[in-house]
């Protein structure tokens, strides 16, 4: 029987990208869910053999502006309280940092573009040693504090805290290493309003991309399938 993945969208061209094939390879059955589009679907959240949590442009602490975060967290939390596998990325990372009781908001400014990590010792020996020396896609302007119990994995400058693990079954990326470049053109047509406030020329990021994108998604997919090897029953 296979295993089932449960994909947490917020924004369709925030997709699973490379991680997706390497779920199928690793026998998951992969489905999505929209968040926003509906009530959560808790059930399927706790059933999930493991749930990615993806990005978006709001804030953890838009909760007003955008209630259905208020049910979100609250699923998130149930799941890591029962220690299921549950993998965030960028706006998923905060989410599941907020759903541990750590404070999330507007960093000292926005990093957008590739750029690479600093590890930490832990993060060196934890799957993300796949990325060292590798430039990664930031997109964020949020960060959050590093939660109670949790091991910091790798900073940047900007951000002291853009990765945590907490136990063998609860990873956060606040960065992106799951994106396929050759649909990151969907991201800068979603992003365009975004990028034209920061004043960042979307022909700087299409070069990146088409220069550092394809190495990136390869180790990329290696983070995913060392952690998944790595999980606890």
């Amino acid at each position: 029987m296979s295993k089932t993945a449960l994909a947490l969208r917020h924004v369709a061209f925030e997709d699973l990208g490379v991680f997706a094939p390497a779920l199928a390879a690793r026998g998951y059955d992969v489905r999505y869910g929209d968040a926003g589009c509906g009530p959560i679907p808790d059930e399927a959240i706790q059933a999930c053999d493991l749930l990615v949590v993806l990005g978006a442009p709001i804030g953890v602490y838009e909760l007003d502006e955008y209630p259905f975060l208020v049910d979100e967290l609250a699923a998130i939390r149930r799941r890591l309280q029962a220690e299921k596998p549950t993998l965030g990325v960028c706006l998923g990372a905060q989410l599941m940092a907020a759903a541990l009781g750590a404070q999330v908001g507007p960093g000292p400014g926005k990093e957008i573009g590739y750029a690479p990590l600093t590890l930490t010792d832990a993060g060196r020996a934890s799957p993300l040693g796949e990325l060292a020396g590798l430039p990664v896609l930031h997109w964020h302007g949020d960060t959050f504090a590093l939660p109670a119990g949790a091991v910091g994995l790798a900073a940047t400058p900007l951000c002291p805290h853009q990765a945590f693990s907490l136990g063998a079954n609860a990873l956060a990326l606040q960065f992106h290493c799951e994106v396929d470049p050759v649909m990151f053109e969907r991201w800068l047509i979603g992003h365009t309003v975004e990028l034209g406030k920061a004043k960042i020329d979307p022909r700087v990021l299409r070069e990146q991309a088409a220069r550092l994108g394809a190495a990136t998604a390869q180790a990329g997919r290696r983070v995913l399938e060392s952690w998944l090897a790595g999980l606890s029953a």
